[in-house]
């Protein structure tokens, strides 16, 4: 099996003039091949229906679990609304908060019962409860998750003035909490409830409290000096050394850095973006820990403890999602925990238990749906790593919490799925794999630099490969340098050589500019590259990822308005590339097709049974050059046809053209058909040939020319198929009754509204002598089959698309 384009080469697009078809089968008509293919597809296409991928199956088992786990819960709720430890005392307000919690990160929202019910109990709980700093933390987590502010500002408010005044003050208790939380500074602590009182505060600036900076500084300074040498954290300081700890300690410093960098701004109010502002030594704790883990690393137990291993695992999954790491040393964190826990589940009920106090079921299954649940959020931005640092040693990282600011502001936008993540990419190390499903974990790749780096042949392919499989690459120039956007357009070369593909600026009608905000493009200069129906690479000049690393959830009082106004505006430009990118539909992490989509994988058959060509014309003919061959490629999988996926262009006065049963024509642009080009097609369907087409993106001058041309063939009108024809049910293939369509409004001067609609494909067609002679589809198919429309594309989903367009196929091949 090939590994997809090789660097330097062009994709091969061969015509009709210099790749023909066999000459024995230039004798035939394409009646005759339609016929012919009949007989070979009778017995094979009965039902359209492809096996699972591994990687789905695993989603959907891990989908399963988490329902369930949140039927287990639901089942086990107090008829107060609340949950309870089984024995005395039951922490009621602590455990009500849990599974709240986890429900709502499991899927269930403020309007379901369960959810509204525990949430009327966290909210009329006073005094003594919740006196301990688990119930207040955790409760301050619940009622932040549930996004009601309004109704529950005061009470996090107050929550989090309680454990910011019981933090402890002095010696090694100082930044650090122990069990009561009483408004009273602690004199002892332990690192267990250390974590959870961060947990409550970061959570209560996500509702709007601000939180003393020396707060976080006394949190910082205590992780740091109790560290032991070997990167690790125990109970105590002294207290041995444990995973549930460590990844606990990981976890708080990663939260701590972003709050304590200062804003040194100049007299516009712009901050320097040059100099670093890393904290080195945080750094080097947080990798010492990182190092420690990726030795010690378990998902069946806790690492130097002998229990609580369901607790350690939710600690793991925010250790992991918090600093974007994939991998623990060697191991993919989240798909090993996954895999155990499915595995472990109780086939009686859907609940977890593990040892000790964790045997409590209710307990259990809350800590392993927080793992499931959040740790399957998609991943929608991979952050590229690079070995090359500049003087001062920081290069790629030089603004550590950029992607993931970036990605937490998109979490608090209305249209956007409840949490989404981001994680490091070392390309190098996806290169030594030899496929590009490394970098389909995210749809969107973020090289941020000043100087970037000299890619080898085998990184080469796996970007363009990683573009032609639907990715997309987002460079921004760290410190404004120019000579970035330099070798950003040298990468563009090496990536493309040979086609008109340069970096260009784009317009102010692009619609990047209105994707989710209206935005000044002068002010938001950007430039992209074009690779058929979409920009799939877009450079900023300016250096995004400063303003955005220094965003957060709930800014101090006294920050310089005008830093503020950058911050917005930049975070808004981040936010709109992001939403052209991904239509704010980034897949659910264990969901991404990794399957690579270059020209010569899945060993291409050169010469099939069928051979389908496709229609020169002026009207962007050539805008989606991979969809005839991505559609034949699952028609051979699916139906067990032998077609042949090289590609054959031709032109409707090509001699050749009689010698294919179908002709697919697509584009984007108006055209209009010469007389003898319209007689030649006539001539091709009155003696059987089909026309298949669509206009790509939903282009309505493509829909206008098109139109105007089925008018001029004169062979009768396009009509709308009905939607009990045969060909939008399952009697050819797959059943098209429901099928997900993006909507775009939106003018020049206002936002993009992009929405799904259900309902069945929207197909016309011309009938001539009781068959389908041209079938046509207003709405996007072509990009859609080569992964490459983006949110202002109007059209069907990926996967409908490839539905639609084999049920086409098919019925034009067996229909009587």
């Amino acid at each position: 099996m090939g590994n997809g384009l090789r660097p330097g080469r062009r994709p091969e697009r061969r015509d009709a003039s210099s790749e023909s078809p066999s000459r024995k089968a230039s004798c035939r008509s394409a009646a005759a091949w339609s016929y012919a293919l009949r007989l070979v597809l009778f017995w094979a296409t009965a039902v359209v229906a492809s096996p699972a991928p591994a990687v789905e199956i695993e989603a959907a088992a891990v989908r399963r679990a988490i329902d369930r786990g949140v039927s287990f819960l639901e089942s086990k709720q107090n008829g107060d609304g609340s949950w309870t430890l089984s024995g005395p005392g039951g922490f009621k307000a602590g455990m009500t908060a849990l599974v709240t919690l986890a429900l709502l990160e499991s899927g269930r929202t403020s309007d379901d019962e369960s959810v509204a019910a525990g949430l009327r109990v966290l909210r009329n709980i006073r005094e003594p409860e919740p006196s301990f700093t688990y119930e207040a933390a955790l409760t301050i987590m619940a009622l932040a998750a549930a996004k009601e502010p309004r109704r529950d500002f005061p009470r996090i408010t107050a929550l989090a003035d309680r454990l910011e005044r019981s933090a402890g003050r002095a010696g090694n208790a100082k930044g650090a909490w122990h069990y009561q939380s009483n408004g009273t500074p602690v004199s002892a602590f332990d690192h267990s409830n250390s974590q959870y009182a961060v947990l409550g505060l970061l959570a209560a600036t996500y509702a709007g409290v601000e939180v003393e900076p020396k707060t976080w500084q006394a949190i910082r300074d205590h992780w740091v000096d109790v560290q032991n040498g070997n990167g690790s954290w125990g109970y105590q300081s002294g207290g041995g050394q444990t995973g549930s700890m460590t990844v606990a300690g990981i976890a708080t410093l990663s939260i701590v850095r972003r709050f304590l960098r200062e804003d040194v701004l100049d007299a516009s109010g712009a901050p320097d973006c040059c100099s670093p502002d890393e904290d080195e030594e945080l750094a080097e704790a947080l990798a010492r820990a990182e190092r420690w883990m990726g030795r010690r690393f378990s998902v069946s137990s806790n690492p130097g403890a002998g229990g609580w291993l369901l607790y350690y695992l939710y600690g793991l999954e925010r250790g992991g999602r918090l600093t974007g790491r994939r991998f623990f040393g060697v191991h993919d964190w989240y798909r090993e925990g996954a895999r155990f826990l499915t595995q472990k589940q109780s086939v009686r009920d859907g609940s977890w238990r593990g040892v000790a106090t964790e045997q409590d079921p209710v307990l259990g299954t809350a800590f392993c749906l927080l793992f499931l649940s959040k740790g399957l959020a998609p991943v929608l931005v991979n952050k590229l790593k690079t070995d090359d640092l500049d003087e001062a040693g920081v290069g790629w990282n030089r603004h550590p919490d950029d992607a993931r600011n970036l990605t937490e502001f998109v979490t608090t936008l209305p249209e956007w799925p409840r949490l989404v993540t981001w994680q490091v990419l070392d390309l190098p190390k996806a290169a030594e794999s030899g496929t590009v499903g490394d970098l389909l974990q995210a749809p969107v790749l973020y090289i941020i630099d000043n100087d970037l780096p000299e890619f080898g042949e085998r990184e080469l392919k796996l970007l363009r490969e990683y573009i032609d499989s639907g990715g997309f690459i987002f460079t921004v120039a760290a410190c404004g340098e120019e000579a970035f956007g330099r070798d950003v357009e040298a990468l563009a070369r090496k990536l493309f050589p040979g086609e008109d593909l340069a970096l260009r600026p784009l317009g102010p009608d692009h619609p990047v500019y209105r994707a989710e905000y209206l935005l000044d493009p002068a002010a938001a200069p950007l430039s992209g590259i074009d690779v058929g129906c979409r920009t799939a690479l877009i450079h900023s000049p300016d250096d995004l990822g400063c303003l955005w690393d220094r965003w957060l959830p709930a800014d101090p009082i006294d920050r310089d308005p005008q830093l503020l106004g950058r911050i917005t505006q930049k975070m808004r430009v981040g936010v709109n590339v992001l939403a052209y990118a991904t239509g704010r539909e980034p897949p659910a992490k264990l969901d991404v097709d990794v399957t690579p989509d270059a020209d010569d994988i899945d060993d291409p058959v050169e010469r099939g049974l069928l051979q389908v060509a496709v229609l020169k014309h002026a009207g962007g003919w050539d805008i989606a050059p991979r969809a005839v061959r991505n559609l034949l490629r699952e028609v051979n999988k699916d139906a067990g046809l032998v077609a042949s996926t090289r590609r054959y262009a031709v032109a409707a006065t090509d001699e050749d053209l009689f010698q294919f049963p179908l002709v697919y024509m697509h584009g984007r642009d108006d055209f209009v058909m010469a007389e003898a080009d319209r007689d030649a097609l006539r001539t091709y369907i009155e003696r059987g040939g089909v026309i298949l087409a669509d206009a790509c993106c939903g282009s309505t001058a493509f829909d206008r020319s098109f139109r105007d041309f089925v008018k001029e063939l004169e062979i009768g009108p396009l009509e709308r198929l009905p939607t009990a024809h045969p060909l939008l049910t399952r009697s050819f293939g797959y059943d098209l009754s429901k099928v997900s369509r993006r909507t775009v409004a939106g003018g020049a001067d206002a936002p993009l509204e992009a929405a799904n609609v259900v309902g069945p494909a929207a197909l016309e067609a011309v009938t001539l002598d009781g068959r389908l002679a041209v079938i046509y589809s207003r709405y996007d198919l072509s990009c859609a089959l080569e992964k490459q429309s983006s949110a202002a594309c109007a059209g069907y989903l990926p996967d409908d698309a490839l539905k639609i367009a084999v049920n086409l196929v098919l019925y034009t091949l067996l229909s009587p």
